[in-house]
């Protein structure tokens, strides 16, 4: 075996060093890298911690598809068919009446009479005015056909002719008021009987024996019927559903008296014209009450199923998801970067606390639920859930 000379064991050392080296750099290559790998996960770390707590949190909603039928519940007032209040056309005293509150009567029919003793004393007055004037007539008459005789012998002068004829016209003409005025007395007279304009029942009774009665409204009314064989039923439709308020359409029509029994009602005629104040369109239907159980004045509630408009593919988003600012109504969704996508927005129906939106957004998009207005493209968020509400205790006796 060959012993090694100096040189070969100076080379067996540097290559030892060398190794040594290597191993020493790789080593510290390797920690290096390792610091920076750690050094940067761990600020991506703080960062995106950074960008949670930066990031606003909200809540998001998913568009519903809209029913192709609408129900609205509406208030109503019930009038009846035909009513009126009934006053008196003389001057008098009441004699008597012959109905009361909830008697049924018939058109014609007398509900009560007036004593009018100073009507009475002019009609006798008048009767006594027209026979006077039929006297007045008759002379007149007879003189003046005695005065045309004796103008064609020309015994008189056609002056004196002609002022009897004339006195003989105005003698008629007096005859002729006379009888007029009697005939008016006779008609006020006729007017001592109140009766029933139409057939109805007396809703109201204002009067009494021995009340002293003034002809016309200002002597206040008498009585009032009302014919409640069939109803008007008054609703206040707002603007968005004015145009489904067409002739025919059927409602439900429930009242708080008949809890259960609803009836239904037909739209007869719409006012044609929005209320400036309220924005309502007046709609008026008909409800037939020939068994008499409903009662005018009553209060309804009126249910409509009002047909789809604005076709099957509408979506339904609460009403606290619209934006309105400069760029005119829009959403708020969440892109897949949980950062804000702005939406223009098309609206269709207000269904109070839900809008239908007919153009601008997916089934699948998520709506921010009550949005900043300071809200725009581009903000990160994060999503919540909204808080449990927690259960109510139940009391304990």
């Amino acid at each position: 075996m060959q012993t090694p000379t100096p040189e070969m064991l100076h080379a067996q050392r540097q290559r030892g060093m060398a190794r040594t080296s290597l191993i020493i750099i790789v080593v510290a290559g390797v920690l290096i890298t390792w610091g920076l790998f750690s050094r940067h996960r761990a600020s991506a770390s703080l960062d995106k911690a950074t960008d949670a707590q930066i990031a606003q949190p909200v809540q998001v909603v998913k568009p519903q598809a809209s029913a192709g039928e609408l129900e609205l519940l509406l208030p109503g007032n019930v009038q009846a068919q035909s009513e009126a209040p009934i006053y008196a056309r003389t001057d008098g005293y009441l004699r008597h009446w012959l109905v009361d509150i909830g008697t049924k009567v018939k058109a014609g029919q007398e509900l009560a009479e007036i004593d009018a003793p100073e009507l009475d004393q002019q009609l006798r007055a008048s009767q006594a005015d027209l026979a006077s004037a039929q006297a007045n007539e008759k002379i007149a008459q007879v003189t003046a056909e005695r005065w045309r005789d004796l103008r064609e012998s020309d015994s008189v002068s056609k002056q004196e002719a002609d002022e009897k004829i004339a006195a003989a016209a105005a003698s008629s003409a007096s005859l002729n008021a006379a009888r007029a005025e009697l005939q008016r007395l006779r008609e006020l007279s006729g007017f001592k009987k109140i009766v029933a304009p139409f057939d109805g029942v007396i809703t109201a009774r204002s009067t009494d024996l021995g009340r002293l009665i003034a002809s016309g409204s200002s002597g206040g009314e008498l009585f009032r019927i009302a014919d409640m064989r069939s109803l008007r039923l008054y609703v206040s439709v707002p603007q968005q559903y004015a145009a489904s308020m067409q002739p025919g359409l059927i409602a439900e029509v429930r009242f708080p008296d008949r809890p259960g029994t609803p009836v239904t009602a037909t739209v007869a005629r719409t006012s044609g014209a929005l209320d400036a104040g309220s924005r309502t369109l007046l709609a008026e239907l008909k409800v037939d009450n020939a068994d008499g159980l409903l009662l005018p004045g009553a209060y309804a509630e009126v249910r409509f199923k009002i047909p789809a408009q604005t076709g099957s593919g509408a979506l339904l988003l609460p009403s606290n998801t619209l934006l309105f600012n400069g760029s005119g109504l829009r959403v708020a969704t969440v892109g897949p970067d949980q950062k804000v996508v702005m939406k223009p927005v098309k609206l269709g129906r207000d269904l109070g606390t839900q809008i239908e939106i007919v153009d601008g957004i997916s089934r699948s998009d998520q709506v921010i639920i009550a949005p900043s207005d300071s809200m725009t493209d581009g903000i990160r968020v994060r999503l919540v859930q909204p808080a449990a509400v927690p259960p109510v205790a139940e009391a304990k006796s």
